[in-house]
């Protein structure tokens, strides 16, 4: 099975894991309250009931008046500055449900608005993320060659450790700042600014919608929108870090085995051209001599070999087919010109030492470490065995 699929298959099961634990766990911490709860308000509606002498309909009645008042008890929502508030609820996915558009043609530009906006402001956030990753690699590689450390390149362990603490401090500036405006505890403002900048958007609680706070005070209403951007850039800039490298892995593999699908179908147009000039050159070889063939012999039975150096001698041909050869450095290039030339004009073949290879002397194109062979039109007797290699 492909690396991607068992990566696949088991994101998917480690996500319904988790969403089975998550499950069991808030199962345990909100159920008892849940239900205690419901029993509670059931008791206030009954004794105001009876109270005030409210028949069920009149109730339901009341019911429905205070529930449709609640949105309007923070001022108007929809004037210019509220109706910003929401526009970057939908287009960031944050969407408290404080406000919603009531009218069918403010329903419509929602759903249109939502469709182009949330494209546009993804891209965004992770671009600017992006940048702010670049521009803090750069200014803490600079911190480290002025402070003289003798290692100035930055890690992934120092940009991640320094995003963790940029999110940690623009949750905690946040909060102490609506902890100070909407006067809730400072608990509640830090999850009130969790659940905002992770576009959760539970609604429970929401900014703003005290003592008609959006016509009334433009600094606090600046802040909020500033800070909301602010902390889904900061935000957006870890997530980049962390998370994207994670998500481009499968695209990563899936070209890697593009690229190796590609050698070897490389690798086996070579092979097959190596096998027709192996079957022309056989006759030849017999009739110069058997030295010059068992070379060629040898260097068909490693074609698996991508590069290698020309001057090369192997253990016997028999073990060469049940084990991985054991490459030793040695004049063979010399030795197998010299057999080829021995035999169409004896006495020309250069003299050299055991010791020194031929390509150091001058340079073969098959001694390169590429994988790609250039011309061999300087070294006639070596031109047979480039198919080989």
């Amino acid at each position: 099975m492909k690396r991607q699929n068992v990566r696949t298959l088991a994101l998917i099961m480690c996500t319904f894991t988790y969403l089975l634990v998550g499950a069991a766990v808030f199962d345990a911490l909100e159920s008892e309250e849940e239900t205690a709860e419901r029993r509670r308000l059931e008791a206030k509606s009954q004794e105001l009931k009876s109270k005030y002498n409210l028949s069920a309909e009149s109730y339901r009645e009341l019911e429905w008046v205070v529930l449709k008042l609640k949105p309007h008890k923070a001022g108007v929502q929809w004037k210019f500055a509220g109706s910003f508030y929401f526009a970057i609820t939908v287009i960031t996915t944050i969407g408290y449900g404080h406000a919603a558009p009531s009218t069918d043609g403010g329903k419509v530009f929602c759903m249109v608005y939502a469709l182009l906006g949330i494209p546009l402001t993804l891209v965004m956030f992770q671009s600017l993320g992006e940048r702010i990753n670049t521009f803090v690699k750069y200014l803490l590689h600079r911190i480290k060659k002025c402070l003289g450390m003798r290692r100035a390149e930055v890690s992934m362990a120092n940009m991640v450790t320094i995003g963790f603490f940029s999110c940690i401090s623009t949750l905690c500036i946040g909060a102490a700042a609506f902890s100070y405006y909407e006067h809730w505890s400072f608990f509640h403002a830090y999850y009130y600014c969790f659940i905002t900048l992770t576009t959760i958007g539970f609604g429970d609680y929401v900014a703003l919608q005290k003592d008609e706070a959006l016509q009334n005070k433009p600094q606090y209403v600046a802040f909020s929108f500033v800070y909301i951007l602010t902390g889904l850039t900061v935000i957006g800039a870890f997530l980049n870090l962390v998370v994207l490298r994670f998500m481009t892995m499968n695209a990563e593999d899936e070209k890697r085995d593009a690229e190796h699908r590609a050698l070897l179908t490389r690798n086996g147009q070579a092979s097959s051209i190596h096998a027709t000039d192996t079957a022309s050159a056989a006759p030849a070889a017999a009739a110069a001599g058997g030295g010059g063939g068992g070379f060629r012999n040898v260097y068909a039975e490693v074609l698996h070999f991508q590069s290698m150096c020309s001057c090369l001698w192997y253990k016997s041909r028999e073990k060469l087919q049940y084990s991985i050869p054991m490459i030793i450095p040695r004049d063979l290039s010399t030795s197998d010109t010299c057999v080829e030339q021995s035999h169409s004009s004896p006495g020309r073949c250069p003299e050299t030492p055991s010791n020194r290879c031929f390509c150091n002397a001058r340079r073969s194109a098959i001694s390169s470490v590429s994988t790609g062979l250039h011309s061999l039109a300087a070294f006639q007797g070596l031109m047979k065995r480039r198919s080989s290699v």
